[in-house]
Formats: C-alpha cells, structure tokens, sequence
C-alpha cells in the first residue's frame, strides 16, 4: 500500500539539490541564484505547496535583511548619503519611475505598474559582489562607487517593499492611506533608532557573558523574526522590519560577533526563499507580455547605465570608470525576487522570466564591461614612471 511522501525527505533532497547548484556555480563562475530559481520552477509540480518550504524561505529572507541592516548604523548612513544621494536619486528616477511610466503605458493598472518599477529597480548585490570579487575588480577605480550605490539601493529596496505589500491588500492608494503608512514606515523605524540607542546600547557587553552558542541563536534570531513579524502586525513588510532589526544592532560596534552567529542559519535557509519562489512560477501558458518583457530588458540595461555615465562624475570619478560601472550594474536578482512576492497570478509568471532574463543579461554585459568601455574611450595608457639612472 502505497505511503506518503515524507516531507522530512523531501527537505533532505531539496538541501541535497542546493548543495550541488551551489558547487556546481563555483565550478562554472555562474550565481547561484538563478540556479535555485530554475530548480524551484523544476520542482514545482512536487513541492508548490510544502508549508516546510515557505517557511522555510520566509525565514531566510528574513535574516537575509536582518544582517544587511547590521551593516548601517546611523552615522555610516548619514555619511553614505551625503556622496551617493544625488545619484542614489537620479537611479531611482530612471530605474524605478521610468519603469513604471512604462508600465502604465501598456495599460498595466498603477499598483502592478509601481510593482513592476521595483522589480527593475535594484541591483543584484550578490551577483554583482561576486562577480567583482571573482573578476578581481575590487580595487577598481569605480568600484566604490557601485559598492556605495548598491549600499544606498540596499536601503531604499525595504521601503519600496513595504509601500508595495502596505498596498497590496487591493485597496485603491489614496493619499489618507498613503499617508497613514508612510507614518507605520516611519514610527517603525522611530521606534528601531530608540531602542538601539537606549536597549541595545549595551547589548554586546550582554552577547559576551552568553558562553553558550545556542542561546545566543535563539536570542538573536528571536530579534530578527520578532521585529519582522511585528512589521507584519502593522501591515508591513517582514524584511523592512528584519532590516531595522539590524539597525538596532548595528549600534553595538563590533557586529562580527552578531553576523558570526547568524550568518550560517541564514546560509542553510535562504537557497529556500529561491526554490521556493521558483516554484511559484508556472511556465505552461508561454511569455505573457513578451513586448513588455523585452521593452523592460532593454530599458533595465539603459537605465542603469545613465545611472554609471551621469551619475560617477558627479559621484567623483571619469568618464571611462563611469561607464564601465553602469554596463557592470545591470544584473537583477534577489531584491527583484522579494518584490515579485507581492505579485499574483500572470504578473508572478512575468516576475519570474523578466529576473532571470535580466540575471543573464547583466552578467553577459559584467564580462563585457572593459572591453565595450575600451573600444568607446581607447585602451588606458600606463603612465610611464621617470626614472632617472644614477650617475
């Protein structure tokens, strides 16, 4: 008589499956990301409604933002800001207000239109880290200036998830409800500032006298899912309330002893929110909005790349930097995945191919930055030390 699938052996042989995508995507230089995603869609058929899986990924995505937000205490933010605002700006303007103009222009309704806008908006920090890592591109002229702008994305994703899941109940956005969630967004992280500058003020003190590592998992985690599930009570998105979570803890100085505790549960859970995601797209019915999908492609790679050309000089660097950064911050990836989350039905299915497609074609154009930025601007020309021989 046949049994059950177990769902405890169904999580041995997706993490089996991650594991291999994640040592498969060391061996070919490729993210990792797509790669559970286009494992999500494979499995879908079998795990599409594993509740293991969902909260299994809703977990990772959570201390995904958690440790991000431990990255920006208050005066890291103010002096990030004061640099990359006007670019932070100019990227905003044109990778997520022109998006969604564009949107709206194929008679898309303004809720899935403002969607689809996030969705193009942010830059993949994973993929575009890793690839300047791996490039050995770290020392680069312009990377500060990516790195900076993908800090101030990294910032500004959050509230364009919140507004988008505040809005995401059907109701028509009018200025009261604008308004009145702009106001939760606000007390929230009002209330984030005030209890890392007065609680959490002498929390590391409190971690070290914590000899016991599983305590200190439990505490911390508690932290994160605690203040993510209360952004949820408010209507809001978990991931803006995991990322003041971090906030809150970015005060204590020395965060390693933080992120060296999280870090490996959020290695073991956040492959989840991928697969998990993957398995919410369904391919069967074709490419829905295939001239939308191409326009978008095309506008995600252009606009990022006026956000390199206009926006490095006045972020301080050439010409020649500036458009090697653009061509290089065209990937999307996990921003876009969590963003997607507020989308349904048609709209999910187009999510889906629209990262992918854009995954691959800003790691295409990455490789080809150098190349594409010499036959514009020439091949650099190394300076020639005087070197005098002595007599």
């Amino acid at each position: 008589m046949p049994t059950e699938f177990p769902a405890l052996l169904g999580a041995g042989l997706i993490l089996l499956f991650i594991f291999y995508l994640g040592f498969l995507s060391i061996k070919i230089k490729f993210p990792n990301v797509v790669m559970y995603i286009l494992l999500g869609i494979f499995l879908s058929d079998l795990v599409a409604d594993s509740e293991l899986l969902h909260f299994a990924s809703e977990i990772g995505i959570v201390l995904l933002f958690f440790l991000l937000g431990l990255e920006f205490n208050i005066n890291r933010l103010g002096g990030i800001a004061r640099r990359i605002w006007p670019t932070g700006l100019l990227d905003i303007g044109l990778s997520l207000g022109v998006t969604t103009g564009i949107a709206l222009l194929f008679q898309l309704d303004l809720f899935s239109s403002f969607l689809i806008g996030g969705l193009c908006y942010a830059t993949s920090s994973s993929i575009t880290a890793k690839l300047l890592d791996d490039r050995g591109r770290m020392a680069n002229t312009e990377t500060e200036f990516m790195l900076a702008l993908l800090i101030f994305e990294d910032l500004a994703a959050p509230i364009i998830v919140a507004v988008l899941f505040g809005i995401h109940s059907g109701e028509d956005l009018t200025v009261v409800t604008f308004l009145l969630l702009a106001g939760k967004i606000a007390g929230l992280a009002l209330l984030a500032i005030l209890l890392g500058k007065t609680l959490f003020k002498r929390f590391e003190a409190f971690l070290d006298r914590i000899d016991d590592e599983d305590f200190k998992i439990a505490l911390l985690i508690g932290i994160a899912l605690g203040y993510g599930g209360f952004a949820l009570y408010l209507g809001l998105s978990e991931v803006l309330g995991a990322f003041l979570a971090g906030m809150m803890l970015a005060e204590i100085g020395k965060v390693e002893k933080v992120e060296q505790t999280v870090y490996p549960v959020r290695d073991l859970l956040l492959p989840a929110f991928f697969v998990y995601f993957g398995t919410t797209i369904e391919l069967g019915n074709g490419i829905p909005m295939a001239g939308l999908l191409l326009t978008l492609v095309v506008w995600s790679v252009l606009s990022k790349v006026l956000v390199g050309v206009l926006g490095g000089p006045m972020y301080g660097i050439s010409k020649r930097a500036s458009l090697r950064a653009g061509l290089s911050l065209c990937a999307r990836g996990e921003f876009s995945v969590v963003i997607a989350g507020a989308a349904a039905g048609m709209l999910k299915v187009f999510s889906g191919i629209y990262i992918v497609a854009a995954a691959f074609t800003g790691m295409l154009l990455f490789e080809q930055a150098s190349k594409i930025t010499n036959k514009l601007y020439g091949k650099p020309v190394k300076k020639k030390k005087n070197l005098k021989v002595p007599r």
